[in-house]
């Protein structure tokens, strides 16, 4: 018996679909061999085990920053708040200045902590695997906290907050 090969997926279709589960935002920073800090936007982002307290989320392979995240020892995934779409916008696009005005804090391995998030979790890099046009990372989380902020989230390609 041949297996049949999987029908064609009109990718734009699969796209919209997907957009239907509402999923918070957030934004990855790390700090570069060369010191310099980055940051990149994803809504890919997942609690995996308490115990140890483990997190996921996934990064595209032509993304500019892959090889400073596949290298780093530490990364923070920071949840944003609702009043920070603009920080969402600034780290989904490719420019230098991505930090210019944001008066960060630094944590474990020289991860920039960006102020005012709803959460953040410093993670040591704990495992990588190959997820199709993405790389899927793990973290284990050593610090986080929250505030009582209401998060941003993201749905049917517009972002939106909790009512």
């Amino acid at each position: 018996m041949n297996p049949q090969p999987p029908p064609f997926l009109d990718t734009r279709s699969l796209r919209d679909a997907l957009g239907e589960f509402a999923t918070g935002v957030a934004v990855v920073t790390a700090r570069a061999a060369d010191g310099q800090p980055v940051g990149v936007t994803i809504n890919s982002f997942a609690s995996v085990s308490l115990e140890p307290p483990l997190v996921l989320w996934s990064l595209g392979l032509q993304s500019p920053s892959l090889a400073v995240f596949e290298s780093c020892s530490h990364y923070a995934v920071h949840i944003l708040a609702a009043d920070q779409v603009e920080w969402s916008q600034r780290f989904s696009q490719s420019q230098d200045a991505k930090f210019a005005g944001i008066a960060t804090k630094v944590g474990a391995g020289g991860t920039p902590i960006l102020p005012g998030c709803s959460a953040w979790f410093e993670c040591r890099s704990q495992a990588r695997y190959p997820g199709g046009d993405h790389i899927i990372l793990v973290g284990h989380v050593e610090n986080f906290s929250r505030q009582e902020k209401p998060p941003l989230i993201f749905h049917g390609g517009q972002y939106r907050t909790l009512a």
